[in-house]
């Protein structure tokens, strides 16, 4: 482009009475949240109320479109992967252009005298887009995805961004958005006025489908991955209470699990002092816990075992009434 930034500024309408509006600072300025409160977008990953990671996008308004499409598609939502023919074929939750013409309708239309940012939140089946609004009096949310006219609430933004090319300007945008989820065999997106009147919610459900074949595809958390663990050394002790002399091979038969996994549960087990091996690997037996100078330590790892089968689990130095007590030279086990 050769045109001057003065002739730029000039054409946009963007200078009255010999001062930049602010539409020009929140245009072109790099860093626009030094004159405008919260000029940014904030993104962040949700799961249920519990906020797991997030990103603030600053810059023009320009720069926060691209680099918000960017970070959505990149690090905060994944695409299937299937093949036609010899072609990839990446489906995402939600349509890019779907996607892209959202945050540019939250940007363009944002009430920027409000304190509160443009939050884009994302969850495992949605994404729900907030912005700070004020809806003509006559328009409801429940009308947005229909026949409107284009009344923009920033003008000569929404003008800057039509003559880059990135809006129509016809009043047709939600319209798109609602169109290119239903081509893409996506559920409609729902638009919410927000109570107190100043504020819209975007949400864009995730399909069934997705939601399916995400979950098979997701790797569990090491919160999850921990938990299962748990489970496993729970059905190893009780299936040891019932036969002490049972072999790693018959626990990973009848856990469902490979015999190197069953190894080192079993390991972690004897270093928290629960299990002893008595004798060599054939022929010999299970015992535990060991170390009558750990058996209190051994029992607060086990309470939820001990629980489970009816005998107490509390850390006291005399065991429940229901609970008979074996002792050895090495070990106390409460059976």
């Amino acid at each position: 482009m050769d045109e001057s930034d003065e002739g730029v500024i000039e054409r946009l309408q963007l200078r009255e009475a010999g001062f930049l509006k602010r539409a020009a600072v929140l245009l072109f300025h790099p860093a626009p949240d030094r004159f405008v409160m919260e000029a940014y977008v904030k993104i962040g990953y949700f799961r249920g109320s519990e906020l797991l990671y997030q990103d603030v996008i600053e810059g023009d308004l320009f720069t926060q479109v691209d680099r918000t499409m960017d970070l959505l598609y990149t690090k905060y939502t994944k695409a299937l992967i299937s093949y036609d023919g010899v072609y990839r074929v990446e489906t995402f939750p939600v349509p890019c252009e779907a996607m892209r013409e959202a945050v540019i309708n939250a940007i363009i239309h944002r009430d920027y005298a409000s304190p509160t940012t443009i939050q884009i939140r994302v969850y495992d089946d949605q994404i729900a887009i907030w912005n700070a609004v004020q809806l003509p009096s006559e328009w409801a949310a429940d009308q947005l995805a229909g026949e409107l006219s284009s009344n923009p609430y920033n003008p000569r933004i929404a003008y800057a961004f039509f003559r880059a090319g990135m809006i129509e300007a016809w009043g047709r945008g939600i319209r798109r958005i609602a169109e290119m989820c239903k081509e893409a065999g996506n559920p409609a997106p729902e638009w919410k006025l927000q109570s107190s009147g100043d504020g819209l919610w975007l949400r864009f459900p995730f399909s069934a489908a997705y939601q399916a074949a995400d979950s098979a595809t997701t790797p569990k958390t090491s919160q999850e991955q921990e938990k299962t663990r748990e489970k496993t050394r729970e059905k190893i002790l009780a299936l040891i209470t019932a036969d002490s002399s049972i072999t790693t091979a018959e626990l990973a038969n009848r856990l469902g699990i490979t015999a190197k996994g069953v190894e080192w549960q079993i390991g972690r087990l004897k270093k928290m002092g629960v299990l002893k091996r008595i004798g060599p690997a054939k022929g010999g037996h299970w015992k535990g816990p060991c170390q009558a100078s750990t058996w209190r330590r051994s029992l607060v790892a086990l309470r939820p075992f001990m629980v489970k089968l009816g005998c107490g689990g509390g850390p006291s130095s005399k065991p429940p009434p229901s609970c008979t007590v074996r002792r050895g030279a090495n070990f106390m086990l409460w059976t």
